[in-house]
């Protein structure tokens, strides 16, 4: 299977929290689009691996994405070195997507920062023939994808484009609210985390209003780029 973007996680959840309405917006678009998280996010104070991975199934079911895959990573101690490389390389090749998007170049959690790291460097690896995969006995051929962005996490980071995703925000929040375990909730007994506060959803739109607010739009999702993009003309700008 061929998609037009995949989007990777350190987390289950990171994606719903960050670029859910970027994600949505394409599929509308016609775009075909997977999910691979790097872990099960088994360190996470509340709710456990398990949880998260139901939780994590529901979320793709209401984003509808064309498949979410958990690459078994031990959270919190995942490197950027040839094992982590090759798992993230053999998913590239495989789905051949022309986009990648991945966690935050810099972030309160250490996890997001290193996870940004090494999918790109993996991304830029996938491209070069003498590095070999095979999956099922078979090689797989090179393949890098046009772009690799970087969504925006917890910290503010001045994006490089933002992208108008105001009519998604009431789904995006829907697949957040699919995290149960890990958001707010006045029954729970489970200590409380700086994302299981009450306000933490406002904090998320506040965010999106605060991007859309600079291109003329009520909500948006930041993205950076260590590379230049590139456009054909000014008017591919707005």
């Amino acid at each position: 299977m061929k998609v037009d973007i995949l989007a990777f996680g350190a987390h289950p959840d990171d994606v719903e929290l960050s670029c859910s309405g970027t994600i949505l917006k394409h599929i509308r678009l016609g775009k075909k689009v997977g999910i691979i998280d790097l872990t099960q996010g088994e360190l996470g104070t509340r709710g456990t691996a398990e949880i998260r991975l139901k939780e994590a199934a529901k979320a793709a079911k209401i984003l509808d994405v064309a498949f979410r895959e958990n690459l078994d990573m031990q959270d919190g101690f995942f490197q950027n070195d040839k094992e982590h490389q090759l798992k993230i390389i053999e998913k590239v090749r495989q789905y051949q997507p022309e986009i990648v998007l991945c966690n935050a170049v810099e972030d309160r959690h250490p996890d997001h920062a290193r996870a940004a790291k090494l999918v790109a460097d993996a991304c830029f690896y996938s491209g070069l023939i003498k590095i070999k995969t095979e999956v099922n006995k078979k090689a797989q051929p090179a393949w890098r994808p046009n772009a690799v962005y970087h969504y925006i996490q917890d910290r503010y980071i001045h994006p490089d484009f933002v992208v108008d995703v105001t009519d998604f925000v009431v789904k995006k929040l829907d697949s957040i609210k699919a995290f149960s375990s890990q958001f707010y909730d006045p029954k729970s007994k489970e200590p409380e985390t700086p994302i299981s506060t009450d306000d933490f959803l406002d904090f998320i739109e506040g965010r999106m209003r605060n991007l859309g607010r600079d291109i003329g739009v009520k909500y948006a999702e930041g993205f950076t780029s260590s590379r230049n993009i590139g456009i054909n003309n000014l008017f591919d700008l707005t």
